[in-house]
């Protein structure tokens, strides 16, 4: 049951990325409308020109959408017409009315008993088909069941636990059902909150497996996935039936899975190489942005080595402590928000919660993985020109070009022994990531508290002005 859990939220996750996806990169329309509130409602006479955004509890549609209408909320009913695509994301959706063009949808109870003119794509616990249906082009889902009554004139691509052909499919069916036996009760739980639960939706009961009803029509072949071959009604499949037997990760051989000698010395390498190419990278950035502060860290690395190690274990624990205060105090507020009915404001208060730590968390792994690696290797590059006594090390560019390389080498030749270049490593890393933060943290101390930090003794001081001569 475990692998059947697994298995099926992997593809929810995969279908709900896409739709996702899809619909961030949604161009934006040189004319549209929104519309949002507890309860929307687009009267059977009202036409909308352009397309149409929607962010309510509850949201129906009787009129006319001449573009396309993307719609988030709790309950969404399409009653009437949306001559573009629909994009609807909610706990209960259904649609009864005609879109013109692809509709995607995610949620938890998902209904179509209208017309979708071109592809449906879909993610969510429950998706039925009602007879009336009727896609014109293919049918992609992913989720827990699927009964499919209506008709699909193109293909269907599911991969669930539960799934019944009970309508007419004009192409290709393929379906995983993979990791299920037949028989076996539905998970608890699974993936989003079971039906058992209160206030949600109805939705209909589907056997585990795939059951092809004897009204069932597929004018193409019929391919799945099982744990055990299904009984397929004779007739129901105009094409082929093709049968793949479902077989365990576990039951694959360890043998199998060993890379060769050759191709973990050809991935070592490679990573390596990518190491190198990125830390180059973001060297060459930070020399051309910022190379004063740059070299600046370098040197509170190599004047207060272990300040900066104390330090940059106190800033690891102060984001981590920041981070932690930060969701607990978003999550606090938005729900005093509902509470107080202002489930709206809450529901902004979250999103922006999110972005900033989200924001925080890219900066602070951004810093982490490459900054601190940057500095680190610049002082490399320095230390190298001193020891033989070269202008280079005051040079902007030559002690990062030679530090990076230097840095790479170390830290791959200790990653060639199995087992102590794991630890080994680890901490090489950690180490230099705290030095690294501690230095930027002992200077953002010293920017708060007013002052300058002491001058680098490997950045050039500024020439002094000549006193003015008697003369003068």
């Amino acid at each position: 049951m475990n692998r059947l859990n697994t298995r099926v939220r992997r593809l929810l996750v995969i279908a709900g990325i896409v739709l996702l996806a899809t619909l961030l990169a949604v161009p934006a329309a040189l004319a549209f409308e929104g519309r949002e509130g507890d309860v929307v409602v687009i009267e059977a006479d009202e036409v909308i020109e352009d397309d149409l955004y929607v962010g309510a509890n509850e949201f129906t549609l009787e009129g006319t959408v001449k573009g396309d209408l993307i719609v988030g909320g709790n309950i969404i009913t399409i009653n009437g017409t949306v001559e573009g695509d629909l994009w609807a994301v909610g706990q209960t959706v259904i649609v009864n009315g005609t879109v013109g063009d692809d509709a995607r949808i995610a949620g938890y109870a998902l209904t179509v008993g209208g017309d979708v003119a071109d592809d449906l794509i879909a993610a969510g616990f429950s998706l039925e088909t009602e007879s009336e249906s009727a896609i014109g082009g293919d049918l992609l889902y992913g989720g827990y069941q699927a009964l499919l009554t209506g008709d699909v004139t193109g293909n269907i691509h599911i991969g669930g636990a539960a799934v019944k052909i009970a309508g007419e499919i004009g192409g290709d069916a393929n379906v995983d059902v993979s990791g299920v036996e037949v028989g076996q009760e539905m998970p608890t739980g699974f993936p989003f909150f079971p039906p058992t639960m209160p206030n949600m939706p109805p939705v209909p009961s589907v056997p585990l497996g795939l059951t092809v009803d004897d009204s069932a029509s597929i004018g193409g072949d019929l391919n799945y996935t099982a744990n055990t071959e299904m009984a397929i009604p004779s007739g129901a499949v105009a094409g082929d039936v093709n049968f793949t037997l479902y077989v365990p990760e576990a039951a694959v051989t360890v043998e199998a899975k060993v890379p060769s000698p050759a191709a973990i010395v050809g991935r070592w390498f490679v990573k390596q190489l990518r190491q190198l190419i990125t830390l180059l990278l973001v060297g060459a950035l930070m020399m051309w942005l910022v190379p004063n502060w740059t070299r600046k860290m370098s040197n509170t690395v190599r004047t207060k080595p272990l300040p900066s190690l104390g330090w940059g274990a106190v800033a690891l624990i102060a984001f981590v402590a920041a981070m932690i205060v930060l969701v607990i105090a978003v999550i606090v507020l938005a729900l005093i928000l509902s509470l107080v009915t202002l489930g709206e404001l809450g529901g902004r208060v979250l999103t922006l919660g999110g972005l900033i730590a989200g924001l925080l968390g890219f900066g602070f792994s951004a810093t982490w993985a490459y900054v601190t690696k940057i500095i680190i290797s610049l002082l490399f590059g320095q230390l190298i020109f001193r020891l033989f006594k070269s202008a280079a090390a005051e040079h902007r560019w030559w002690p990062m070009l030679l530090g990076v390389p230097v840095f790479v080498v170390i830290t791959a030749i200790i990653s060639i022994p199995p087992v102590v270049a794991c630890c080994l490593n680890a901490l090489v890393g950690l180490i230099v990531a705290l030095l690294g933060l501690g230095a930027i943290w002992i200077w953002g101390r010293e920017q708060l508290m007013g002052r300058e930090a002491a001058p680098a003794g490997d950045v050039p001081l500024p020439p002094a002005e000549e006193a003015p001569t008697a003369s003068g």
